[in-house]
């Protein structure tokens, strides 16, 4: 991923939020920027742009997808594209992000809030106002006790892999396990029916930026059915669930009661929306290259895959429709540091040398679309735009020195190990099978279906010792990526979320914590940057490519734009069709 700007750095965020602690209302950024990048890029030229005008309301725009959603439970949503999706189309959390391209995207508006909250005690308070007139979709009304509700029942161990902002941050939140037999936190309080106070065990000045998480969606107790509220989550927002088959298809329709005059975010162009799962990613390709007949008002979910680049980029037709925003996201071959042999930090380092970046960045979608990547952090958290390289490994490896390593461990021989991948990332499997080969390292390649990848993966016991994937900040602050990729205290036996190597490191949780506590918000910025090597230097992970996100849209399609803050996915809450009445509904 190419970091031409730096849109803002963690610092001048954090300097921004720091005046939270005066008890302003608004602190929390609403002028920060997003994380992602302002470049052009520069095989699409497209970043920053929307694509098709306008949109015109009215008609079904379908979305082809090649697998189902994670989850559209907003207590366990946590996938970028997920969440973009639930948070858009069904349920609205207190604060939202601005629905608009490039650094503007960035910027915290209120959603069901009023304004962006007031802090109090040295921004170990905060309290949020809802507004009036706020309705689901059967006309009844949504409280702060609902709020409240969703954010308890994401302590709920039947209810894996949601953001855990809440277990980190919320007082007295240690053990509990959710409002199964009326166990409520003290440290939420709902005075009445429209506010809602929560009391934080240390200050947290970007409190306001996990507010914008699906944690913080409202759920009427009354509608809960615990893991099956999966299947249909009750809407707050523009739409409900008209029918869901699982890896099927989900038909979206108009939510009656959703009152645009409260929602200065969504604009709801469409009157359904359809999304068709399980096509083979060639199939989405060729079917949004051709854009005929009702494909011609479709999107993709999956992005575009390498091998139809061409197709796309020696079209001009065709490449004045393909979106390539920044994703934001580091993608990394994570190593299960816990056990052997990769809690031998020689293997771990002969990994990180074995690795050859450039074919693993060919196989992902090339240069034009992605950056090998030198450091955890994507460069958006760096000084500069740019990630540092400090390990000065040449990006299609050091094998002399990865041999040199296995042999001091013991290792001249090599070993067999076993890689989790999804299934889109087959070929980036295979490039990382072959890159570890050259070492004496045979990898067996695992594939899972997307939407059953991280339950997987979390499965720290029976998973296998290599995962691929990667870690997006939730906003542009180190406190949101190297915290919950790497701090040990926050490992779960199921539904593990972001530490998937597994690393338990006394000294640098220790860090952690001496950095969370910092008051001055230029020093922290630093301090995260710094760790970011330390880190690096133990090799629980080998870093690989930042990526765009290409996704290719039809030609009827309107208001289409890749979401820095949603790692770069379209944003549902503006596109729509240009001719509804071409979409066949």
């Amino acid at each position: 991923m190419d970091k031409h700007a730096r849109l803002a750095s963690a610092a001048a965020l954090l300097t921004a939020l720091t005046l939270a602690t005066a008890g302003c209302s608004g602190a929390g950024g609403g002028t920060a920027a997003s994380g992602g990048r302002t470049g052009t890029n520069p095989a699409t030229g497209t970043n920053g742009t929307v694509i098709g005008g306008t949109p015109a309301r009215g008609g079904t725009l379908t979305v082809l997808s090649n697998q189902d959603f994670t989850h559209l439970d907003p207590a366990r949503n946590w996938v970028m594209g997920d969440m973009d999706f639930g948070t858009r189309l069904l349920y609205r959390t207190l604060l939202t992000y601005k629905a608009e391209p490039g650094a503007k995207g960035g910027e915290l508006v209120p959603d069901l809030a009023e304004d962006l909250g007031t802090s109090s005690n040295g921004a170990r308070t905060w309290t949020f106002r809802l507004k009036k007139g706020l309705k689901y979709e059967d006309g009844t009304p949504v409280t702060a006790r609902d709020v409240k509700y969703n954010v308890e029942r994401s302590f709920s161990p039947d209810l894996p892999g949601g953001p855990d902002y809440a277990a980190r941050y919320l007082a007295g939140a240690e053990g509990y396990q959710g409002p199964a037999g009326g166990r409520h936190l003290d440290s939420i309080k709902t005075p009445d029916e429209r506010t809602i106070v929560f009391e934080l065990r240390k200050p947290f000045a970007e409190f306001p930026y996990a507010t914008v998480l699906p944690t913080f969606a409202p759920v009427p107790r009354s509608q809960d059915k615990g893991p099956r509220y999966d299947n249909r989550p009750f809407s707050s927002g523009p739409y409900r669930i008209e029918s869901y088959a699982r890896d099927k298809q989900l038909v979206l329709v108009r939510n009656p009661h959703w009152d645009p005059a409260t929602d200065t975010v969504r604009k709801a162009y469409p009157d359904r929306i359809v999304v068709t799962m399980g096509l083979k990613g060639n199939q989405i390709d060729d079917r949004l290259i051709a854009g005929a007949g009702a494909d011609a008002s479709a999107v993709a979910w999956a992005k575009l895959r390498p091998e139809s680049t061409p197709k796309v980029l020696t079209r001009p037709e065709v490449r004045s429709r393909l979106l390539a925003e920044s994703t934001n996201c580091t993608e990394m071959v994570q190593m299960h540091t816990g056990r052997a042999p990769f809690d031998d930090i020689r293997i771990r380092k002969a990994v990180q040398y074995a690795l050859d970046r450039q074919a693993v960045l060919t196989a992902s979608g090339g240069p034009a679309l992605n950056d090998p990547a030198t450091a955890l952090m994507p460069g958006s958290l760096f000084a500069g735009g740019k990630q540092p390289d400090t390990l000065r490994i040449p990006p299609t490896g050091d094998v002399a020195k990865a041999r040199q390593l296995l042999e001091e461990a013991g290792k001249a021989d090599g070993f067999t190990t076993g890689l989790t991948v999804s299934t889109g990332d087959k070929a980036v499997a295979e490039a990382v099978q072959q890159s570890l080969g050259r070492a004496g390292i045979k990898v067996v390649i695992e594939t899972v279906d997307p939407s059953a990848f991280y339950d997987t993966i979390g499965d720290t016991k029976n998973r296998t010792d290599l995962v691929y994937t990667g870690w997006c900040p939730d906003y542009p602050s180190g406190s949101t990526f190297l915290p919950f990729v790497f701090d040990g205290r926050y490992i779960k036996e199921k539904g593990n979320s972001g530490n998937h190597s597994l690393f338990r490191d006394p000294a640098t949780m220790k860090r952690m914590d001496e950095i969370a506590a910092m008051t001055d918000a230029a020093r922290a910025d630093t301090a995260w940057q710094e760790l970011d090597g330390r880190i690096l230097a133990q090799a629980p992970t080998a870093p690989a490519v930042v990526e765009r996100l290409p996704l290719l849209v039809g030609p009827n399609v309107a208001g289409a734009f890749g979401h820095t803050s949603f790692g770069g996915q379209i944003d549902y809450a503006t596109v729509g069709l240009k001719n509804p009445a071409a979409s066949g509904s």
